[in-house]
């Protein structure tokens, strides 16, 4: 499963103190995940780092039609698992966004809680794949508010669904195929929220593989940097 080329960056930004992102690669199993914490450093460490923890427990030995299984399930744990670190440390909210993506050629599957997002890119066009599971983001579906009000709104980071937050978790789920040329990322809200889509695009249609992840970490630390910034870059090779 390991014949594509990816690249993977993860950088505290330039205010926060902490890290609060976690990713993780599991190329055997044509596996990636990002994670963006929340709750305070040490809250959103555990959550982000207990859900990338369960990822990384998955065997490696899995048949790929049991894979997605397995990720649902491993987020599925780390929301438990989260909810019982909550309450044992007094009840207060810690969680984390998770977005994961799975390929098996020549079709790819997506899972995701919060706003952590996946873009697809092919013959020089991104689209975004997630949606993100936001407060600015159902009120920009339901017509309350415009885009141009939806980039500076308020609550902009306000999200409405997180791994560990609630008694369940409602994890969304989507499939497509890939071709070969065509890139993937995933990233925490510390990328997107900095860098315009329309840049990203521009350097997921142009930048080398080998320092792609390091080019859009530096767009957002240009971009302001407030957040932490993680990113994951697949490409499908010609050959595959």
């Amino acid at each position: 499963m390991s014949f594509f080329h990816h690249c993977a960056k993860t950088d505290v930004g330039l205010v926060r103190k902490v890290n609060e992102d976690s990713m993780i690669s599991v190329p055997e199993l044509g596996m990636f995940m990002v994670a963006d914490g929340m709750g305070g450093h040490a809250g959103g460490d555990f959550a982000s780092q207990c859900i990338v923890g369960r990822i990384g427990q998955i065997d490696q030995n899995l048949p790929s039609s049991e894979v997605m299984k397995a990720m649902r399930s491993a987020i599925l744990e780390a929301h438990y698992e989260i909810l019982a670190e909550a309450d044992r440390r007094g009840g207060g909210t810690i969680g984390s966004t998770a977005v994961g993506l799975i390929l098996s050629e020549p079709h790819f599957a997506c899972l995701w809680v919060g706003d952590s997002r996946l873009y697809h890119m092919r013959n020089g066009k991104m689209i975004q794949l997630s949606r993100d599971h936001s407060l600015v983001n159902d009120l920009l579906e339901s017509g309350q508010i415009t885009e141009e009000e939806a980039e500076n709104h308020p609550h902009g980071n306000v999200i409405t669904r997180a791994v560990g937050v609630g008694d369940t978790v409602e994890i969304d789920k989507l499939r497509g195929t890939y071709e070969p040329g065509d890139r993937f990322l995933l990233c925490s809200d510390g990328l997107n929220g900095f860098v315009s889509d329309e840049v990203i695009a521009q350097y997921m249609g142009t930048a080398p593989i080998t320092s792609l992840c390091n080019e859009l970490i530096e767009l957002a630390k240009k971009g302001g940097g407030r957040d932490n910034i993680t990113a994951i870059v697949i490409e499908i090779p010609d050959y595959f």
